[in-house]
């Protein structure tokens, strides 16, 4: 029988018990109510005189008769707690005193009286066994009720199977993570050059970078403990808890020295203390302070290294990003071109992928994409695969993935009318024939009016390489882009839409940061507002804050206006002049649906 069900049982045999006893009271009760007399009634009958006979029992029953009636009755029944030997003694005295011609008798039943004692006192025996009973048991459960001090810290038993070469488009993060690993193998090596290794690194980069997946391959390489625990693990309700679960933790990593304890998202439990409107959590703040003094406090963690990981460097505590702390920050960045290509190499091993598959024009495809992305990319391409029952995943089933990891689900039911269909196509080839025209331009890869999320179609532009730095021909070329789409659309239909809203919306964004942060404007080199000072007030009351004044802003308003008018009035000239060349490629695009690149290119040059 499971702990559970034995649980279960001892639970439904108190609760039967406890009935048992509930009636057993309540009867007790009723049997009372048709007592001639309390016992304190007695009692002042016996001072008086009035008593006959009276017997005694131990089962708490006392009954006998009176001399003179009391209201209409002679004999009389109370029931009372048992009577010891000793208080039975008593009342025979007290009654012989004041009744010296009544027959008094005492009875001792052995049975009854042990009856009782089951009765009265077991449960309560029973019911406080079974709490400490189930307690030990949750206690040493998943739950631990009882043991609301203790780590939550998980021991990862498949270390080994995790090392470097799990772990790709991090190169330099790995390089800077060896020497962890060195130490762990060789501490000796440092100790006698008088070297002290960094107690912490810290992990710091977007979600889905690899972070956790780097602690644990600096665990699989150097074949120690590694125990890891989300920074929201450590506070509960319970005042102290986390400061005891610090504790807990370190005490754990100490008897595994050498060893890594990862925390992960540690600004959960590290942020600055005494921020906030309200003042700082104290619960919170306790188990920073515990963290700290664990770290680097008087006694120190030998052999213990902290990997910690977080996105919000800027919102962590001051003393934890000192030396002797977290000394060493490591930057898990997005991968570049080269990085996608090395991870979605990794994540193809297992994966049964055609021959004719280019994984190097996927990676030039998936700019911005991370590591977990790239991940799930493979893995919808798979389940798309599969669900065609085909035997391997072909560049149709990567596509398809991007598609729908970037702009949703394919909308086959959705039912668009002609007009509204070539108004797409008029739009999307507008930003094409656009796109091939300006300077600095990313490549044309797919034009499309299927529709698919929140949008009616898509042009898709890929990069030959990364780009780190972006020139202002470039910027202007992508708002002529933009518009492009507005200007297809006035040209064949002389009116506007709706479907540009996403198109001046970032346009706007592009125009605004040229003349705001980049200085790209008649303005000059100068920076218009402020960054977030306090990122503990949240965005509406740490940003947009102004540093220059009304008539500043009444000019980057019109600076910003003449940037997206410009683009504007140049992109409806480029589709005046190729307008027989937009009408080709929209109209292509109601016949196919879809088009690549080269068969727009194609359409441009006039083969």
């Amino acid at each position: 029988m499971r702990a559970g069900r034995v649980v279960n049982f001892f639970i439904l045999l108190a609760i039967i018990w406890f009935l048992w006893s509930w009636v057993a009271n309540v009867s007790q009760q009723a049997n009372s109510t048709l007592n001639d007399l309390s016992y304190s009634a007695l009692l002042k009958e016996i001072d008086a005189g009035n008593i006959g006979s009276i017997e005694l029992s131990n089962t708490g029953k006392i009954t006998g008769t009176f001399k003179s009636p009391v209201g209409d009755k002679t004999q009389f029944v109370v029931e009372y707690l048992p009577i010891s030997a000793e208080s039975a003694d008593a009342l025979s005295s007290r009654i012989m005193a004041k009744n010296p011609s009544a027959d008094i008798r005492t009875k001792i039943e052995s049975d009854g009286f042990m009856m009782i004692l089951l009765l009265q006192y077991l449960p309560i025996i029973f019911l406080i066994g079974l709490f400490f009973y189930v307690a030990r048991k949750m206690q040493n459960g998943p739950n631990k009720v009882m043991a609301f001090g203790k780590s939550k810290a998980r021991l990862v038993q498949d270390r080994d199977k995790r090392t470097f070469s799990d772990v790709a488009g991090v190169d330099e993060a790995k390089e800077e993570l060896r020497e962890i690993v060195e130490f762990l193998k060789n501490p000796g090596k440092f100790a006698s050059l008088g070297a002290k290794i960094p107690s912490g690194v810290l992990l710091i980069g977007p979600p889905g970078t690899g972070k956790t997946l780097l602690a644990k391959a600096v665990a699989g390489e150097a074949q120690v403990p590694f125990f890891s625990i989300s920074g929201s693990e450590f506070v509960e309700m319970f005042v102290g808890v986390g400061a005891s679960r610090v504790r807990d933790l370190f005490e754990q990593g100490r008897k595994s020295a050498p060893c890594i304890i990862f925390i992960d998202e540690i600004d959960a439990v590290g942020r600055q203390r005494g921020t906030g409107l309200g003042g700082g959590h104290d619960e919170r703040e306790q188990t920073l302070n515990q963290l700290l003094a664990e770290m680097d406090g008087f006694e120190g963690s030998l052999g213990v290294i902290i990997i910690a990981a977080t996105n919000r460097p800027d919102v962590l505590d001051s003393s934890l990003l000192r030396p002797g702390r977290f000394d060493r920050r490591v930057v898990v960045g997005k991968p570049d071109v080269r990085g996608r290509l090395e991870i979605l190499r990794v994540h193809a091993k297992r994966l049964p992928l055609d021959e004719r598959v280019d994984l190097e024009i996927v990676a030039r495809g998936t700019h911005g994409f991370t590591g977990a992305d790239l991940a799930n990319l493979l893995n919808e391409a798979a389940l798309n695969a599969a669900g065609n029952n085909q035997r391997i995943i072909t560049l149709g089933n990567i596509e398809y993935a991007k598609d729908k990891v970037l702009m949703g689900t394919e909308k086959k039911s959705m039912i668009i009318s002609d007009k509204d269909k070539r108004i797409t196509a008029y739009h999307e080839a507008g930003h094409a024939l656009v796109a091939l025209m300006v300077p600095e331009a990313d490549p044309i890869h797919k034009v499309t009016i299927v529709p698919r999320g929140m949008s009616l179609g898509a042009t898709w532009q890929l990069p030959t390489e990364d780009k780190h730095n972006y020139s202002k021909t470039y910027l202007l070329s992508q708002l002529r882009i933009l518009m492009g789409g507005r200007c297809a659309e006035e040209i064949t239909f002389g009116e506007e839409t709706t479907g540009a809203s996403n198109d001046i919306d970032r346009a706007s964004e592009i125009a605004r940061r040229m003349v705001c942060e980049w200085g790209m404007s008649e303005l000059g080199p100068i920076k218009f507002g402020e960054d977030s000072l306090h990122p503990f007030l949240g965005k509406q009351l740490s940003e947009g804050r102004k540093n220059y004044s009304e008539d500043t802003a009444r000019k980057i308003d019109d600076e910003i206006k003449r940037i997206l008018t410009e683009a504007h009035d140049e992109a409806k000239i480029t589709l005046k002049l190729l307008q027989d060349k937009l009408q080709k490629i929209a109209e292509l695009l109601l016949d196919k649906e879809t088009i690549g690149g080269e068969e727009v290119l194609g359409i441009v040059k006039g083969s």
